[in-house]
């Protein structure tokens, strides 16, 4: 099944450059330029989610936002893509019922990354593989287990959820801000420490199960990803 997509962005690079990264990854995927547009969408059909700009001409993206949860009675997820990178912009748009915040300007991987949580959320998300491998790691999705050199790891929902992040792209290198907003799925007010300490024990459990390799690599002055 492919899931369908409105990109609601009056620029017209953006909502070019989102809907080739979006087909891309198996998405179906439509454009409105406007939120009046977007609109006269919405009445016809429904797609899974909205990827939605505030700053739109006509019907600007708040009030688009406010018209999907009340007129429509909508539980579809919305994720706001804006420039705007306030934390009261956030906080408000957020209680008025939008489901994540992207700030521009923003890397291909963490729209599609934010998009598939958005979905694993509501119970959407496409089936993950059976199994991800990496040396002698394997990540098995369905039954959330990680074995190394046929030892299972006992793992913590959130180390499993870093590791499953590291295999699925195994070439981002993701900062600390955004394991934190992906994983804790909250906003990031500098909680270095938190992902630092469940990096440092993910790493220490897989060296005890293979003192040979190394799983995690530092990024210095950027975060972390797979070695």
């Amino acid at each position: 099944m492919q899931y369908k997509i409105l990109i609601v962005e009056d620029e017209t690079d953006i909502s070019r450059l989102l809907k080739k990264i979006l087909t891309a990854a198996g998405y179906l995927v439509q454009q409105a330029f406007s939120g009046t547009e977007a609109k006269l969408l919405l009445e016809r059909e429904t797609p899974d989610l909205i990827l939605l700009d505030l700053m739109l001409p006509g019907l600007s993206g708040e009030a688009l936002l406010l018209e999907i949860r009340s007129t429509f009675q909508s539980n579809i997820p919305v994720l706001i893509l804006s420039a705007r990178s306030s934390l009261e912009d956030k906080v408000t748009l957020l209680k008025t019922g939008a489901d994540d915040y992207i700030t521009k300007p923003f890397e291909p991987e963490e729209v599609t990354a934010r998009i598939q949580a958005a979905l694993r959320r509501t119970g959407q998300a496409p089936a993950a593989p059976k199994v991800l491998s990496h040396k002698n790691l394997q990540l098995f999705p369905d039954s959330r287990k990680a074995v190394v050199n046929d030892m299972e790891l006992s793992l913590t929902a959130h180390e499993y959820e870093i590791l499953l992040l590291f295999l699925q792209t195994p070439e981002k290198v993701y900062s600390r801000e955004l394991l934190y907003e992906l994983i804790w799925q909250g906003g990031y007010y500098g909680e270095n420490n938190t992902v630092n300490v469940h990096v440092s024990n993910l790493r220490k459990k897989l060296k005890e199960a293979d003192p040979e390799e190394d799983y995690i690599q530092t990024v210095y002055g950027i975060g972390f990803k797979l070695c």
